[in-house]
């Protein structure tokens, strides 16, 4: 059933269990500037972080936070993200949206990140404009503001799994691979940029002066840059509507009867014609499985059932992507303490003009051009990855990526000094990019080896047939919250009571068990 009839703009479908083997009809390969263009979102993701990362602390100082609600702060989003993540992933898959199945969650988590950021910046500063009472004012801007920090952590955090899917929907394997490579580098270039934005004294400038204060600064910036981001971002790539492409399929129709109109259906992922006739082997498979997928929901019971047979390569996979983020956060929460207290000998509890404090306070700016250097570090990275790749495969990368931050991280532990710390900052780089690429590589790979086995099968049911891309690359970006509880509620308890070396010989130890586990428990596809 291969041939054009030539009539009636009629294109006929090979058969999709033609022969005893598949080749799957993937998305035509994207130019280079879409994919960069879809990267925008991190860029502007990891900006607002960096911005968080520097200014949190001291708006919840600036309005009183008592000490007692800082675990509810730094708990709460983790909690959230890690409960309501895999099902918001589970229903981007079968999401209905005329404007594709991704780009709506996009859109929504970007709105609550930008109004995350606007409470907790200028909560206080529009409290202080409303409310005279002293008492109330403490209150309401306490309250603003944790509110605007647990909306912008959530929303950030659960906004990667998005985007993630968004790519692997609309590109080709190979176009996948240097989306992710795009995605790390101008994550790393964003921190970067935010880091340094943040470092200017904008109070003694013209334009502190016109906004206010420093605060009110980097919201104008923060604001900009991440709608900037995201409008490029959701007009990289466009999106079919599922809808679309599964109303055109007869459910009666088995999948080697497909008749494809040029004029009516579209490839799943991409707003493209098939103008060759051909359809995404997933999405025929989809079709035919459930002809209405507006009825198909998914409960809460389902959702377990489905996390629970999930094949045990996925996961290793999850499991030693929640070891790297634990050594990884680990390290980053604490490293500027770190070098306040440990590397310039500094004391954080003494008075505020005493000279240990002034000590331990440029000890935390240096740490902070230390986690500039980690961004810069990981950008340039993330460019030479695909190269490497080539040489060490996917499994040297994972295994280099956690070595070198256990190795890196250990030393700053063992000899803690100024210019070594620094230079090994470089070790921080590697692992964020390593995070931020090896393991999404390797679920676009497991999709594609069971989307083969699918049609190897004639449309028979395996284990994965249950998920979609969404609800996978929810589940391990999960693990990134599971770490954030993790180290939230546990790491405070050692640092309070052994300082903060010890979270760094965590982290090195951490990592080290990481590279055994990559090396002999996660599965790799050639």
């Amino acid at each position: 059933m291969g041939g054009n009839t030539g009539q009636l703009g009629i294109h006929t479908c090979k058969s999709l269990a033609e022969d005893d083997h598949f080749d799957p009809v993937e998305p035509p390969k994207r130019p280079t500037s879409n994919l960069i263009m879809h990267s925008m979102a991190m860029l502007g993701r990891e900006f607002c972080y960096a911005v968080e990362a520097a200014y949190v602390t001291p708006v919840l100082l600036s309005v009183g936070l008592p000490k007692s609600l800082y675990s509810t702060v730094w708990l709460l989003s983790p909690i959230l993200g890690f409960l309501l993540q895999p099902v918001g992933g589970s229903a981007s898959d079968n999401c209905q949206a005329r404007w594709g199945r991704r780009r709506p969650y996009i859109l929504t988590l970007g709105i609550m990140m930008l109004l995350g950021m606007a409470l907790y910046l200028n909560g206080d500063a529009v409290v202080s404009a409303l409310i005279a009472d002293p008492r109330r004012k403490r209150i309401w801007a306490i309250t603003i503001t944790m509110i605007g920090v647990v909306f912008f952590d959530f929303a950030a955090d659960f906004i990667d799994g998005p985007i993630k899917a968004y790519l692997f929907d609309v590109c080709s394997y190979e176009d996948k691979e240097r989306g992710l490579h795009y995605h790390a580098f101008f994550t790393g270039f964003g921190g970067a940029l935010g880091y340094l934005l943040g470092a200017i004294d904008w109070a003694h400038l013209e334009i502190g002066r016109v906004l206010g204060s420093e605060f009110q600064v980097m919201f104008f910036f923060s604001a900009l840059v991440l709608t900037l981001c995201f409008i490029i971002h959701l007009c990289s790539i466009p999106e079919a509507p599922l809808r679309d492409v599964t109303k055109d399929i007869p459910p009666q129709q088995a999948p080697q009867d497909f008749l494809l109109s040029s004029d009516k259906m579209y490839q799943y992922g991409s707003i493209e014609k098939a103008k060759n006739g051909y359809v995404n082997p997933e999405l025929a498979l989809q079709g035919e499985k459930t002809p209405n997928p507006s009825k198909q929901t998914m409960t809460m019971t389902s959702l377990l059932r489905v996390l629970m047979n999930m094949p045990s390569h996925y996961l290793c996979l999850c499991i030693s992507h929640f070891i790297g983020w634990t050594a990884f956060l680990s390290n980053m929460l604490f490293f500027t303490d770190f070098m306040g207290q440990i590397v310039y000998h500094g004391d954080p509890y003494s008075a505020h003009n005493s000279t240990e404090f002034l000590i331990y306070e440029r000890g935390v700016e240096v740490g902070c051009w230390g986690l500039c250097i980690n961004s810069v570090f990981s950008s340039l990275y993330s460019y030479f990855q695909k190269p490497l790749v080539s040489y060490i495969g996917l499994k040297g990368l994972y295994f280099t990526g956690y070595l070198l931050f256990g190795l890196g991280t250990g030393f700053i532990g063992l000899f803690p000094n100024v210019y070594s710390t620094l230079a090994l900052c470089t070790m921080f780089g590697v692992m964020s990019s390593t995070l931020y690429t090896v393991p999404f590589n390797l679920i676009a790979k497991y999709h594609r080896e069971e989307q083969e086995k699918r049609q190897q099968a004639r449309g028979g049911s395996l284990d994965s047939g249950e998920r979609g891309q969404g609800l996978d690359c929810a589940v391990l970006t999960c693990m990134v919250q599971l770490a954030q509880i993790l180290v939230g509620g546990g790491l405070g308890f050692l640092v309070n009571k052994a300082g903060s070396v010890i979270v760094v010989i965590t982290a090195s130890a951490l990592a080290l068990i990481g590279c055994c586990f990559v090396a002999l428990f996660v599965r790799y596809v050639d």
